[in-house]
C-alpha cells in the first residue's frame, strides 16, 4: 500500500516516560518533513470533529546504543534526513535549549536515544538493520 516505511528507533533502555517523549518529538519532525503524511480530519457520529492522524503506519522498534550509532551514521552516508534525539536533550526544557545542546555534538560522538525516517522501504530496512520490534 505505501512505497515508504515510516520508522522510529529507540534507545532500548529508555524509562518509558522517556520512550514515550522521544516518539513523539520524532514523530512531530517527520510530519513536519512530510505534510503529505497527514489525512484528513476524524468526524464522529455526532458531529464532533477531531484532529487528522497520520495516514500511514509507524513502526517502532529499538535497539542498543551501539546500533543506534549505526543507523545513525548509515542514514547520513544515504542522504536520508531524519529526526534525531539525544540523550542530553533530556535535561533542557525548551526548543532553544534542545538546539544548544544538540549543536554541542557531532554524529560520532552524539549519544542518540531515537532516530526516525521515512524513505523507501528496502532503503528504511537497510538502515535500520539491527533494531528489532518495540516490545
Amino acid at each position: 500500500m505505501f512505497d515508504t516505511k515510516f520508522a522510529i528507533v529507540l534507545k532500548d533502555n529508555l524509562p518509558v516516560w522517556q520512550k514515550l517523549n522521544v516518539t513523539a518529538f520524532l514523530t512531530s519532525g517527520i510530519v513536519a518533513q512530510f505534510s503529505d503524511i497527514i489525512g484528513e480530519p476524524y468526524r464522529d457520529r455526532a458531529g464532533n470533529i477531531y484532529n487528522p492522524l497520520s495516514i500511514q503506519p509507524v513502526i517502532v522498534l529499538s535497539a542498543d546504543g551501539q546500533t543506534l550509532g549505526a543507523i545513525h551514521r548509515r542514514a547520513l552516508e544515504r542522504g536520508v534526513t531524519v529526526s534525531l534525539y539525544v540523550e542530553e536533550m533530556f535535561s533542557t526544557g525548551y526548543d532553544l535549549a534542545n538546539r544548544a545542546v544538540f549543536a554541542e555534538f557531532a554524529p560520532e560522538d552524539a549519544k542518540v536515544v531515537g532516530i526516525a525516517l521515512r524513505a523507501e522501504k528496502k532503503l528504511v530496512d537497510k538502515i535500520t538493520k539491527g533494531a528489532r520490534m518495540h516490545a
